[in-house]
């Protein structure tokens, strides 16, 4: 299973009053982490689109689990895998680490959707192509969505 990891800064901003990560940060970490692990695969996110004729990978399901906080000055570092492949969505998992101590999981669902014809406000789901599934080193289950 092909996986990626990220090292992160805790900013300022990333936190609340306390000092410690605002939870909604995490989630826009776990994006950029989406996005870093298909660049890892050399399809980065804005050559995906163009490539694939698709208009993203939006988020439709996603659940976290917090272990640990991490603090304004930390370093952590996320590792980043795709676990489920279907036909038109994948699921991500995310595992924080704070000085090598798990901080965090979550899991998101992702759908692949292209814009539909003869309405380039709506989109739809499509078929996630084999060559992307191949590498990132994943096999399609056999489930329909």
């Amino acid at each position: 299973m092909f996986s990626n990891r990220k090292k992160i800064h805790i900013e300022w901003g990333d936190c609340d009053p306390a000092g410690i990560v605002y939870y909604p940060r995490y989630f826009a970490y776990f994006d950029n982490c989406t996005a870093a692990l298909f660049a890892a695969a050399n399809m980065p996110k804005h050559d995906l689109l163009k490539t694939h004729n698709i208009a993203g990978i939006p988020m439709v399901d996603t659940r976290a689990r917090f272990l640990a906080p991490s603090r304004f000055g930390d370093y952590v570092e996320v590792e980043s895998c795709v676990t489920t492949w279907r036909n038109s969505s994948f699921d991500v998992q995310h595992r924080l680490y704070r000085d090598g101590v798990l901080a965090v999981e979550c899991e998101e669902t992702r759908v692949w959707v292209a814009r539909a014809p003869g309405n380039p406000e709506k989109i739809e789901a499509r078929s996630v192509p084999d060559a992307v599934i191949l590498k990132l080193g994943g096999t399609r289950s056999k489930s329909n969505s």
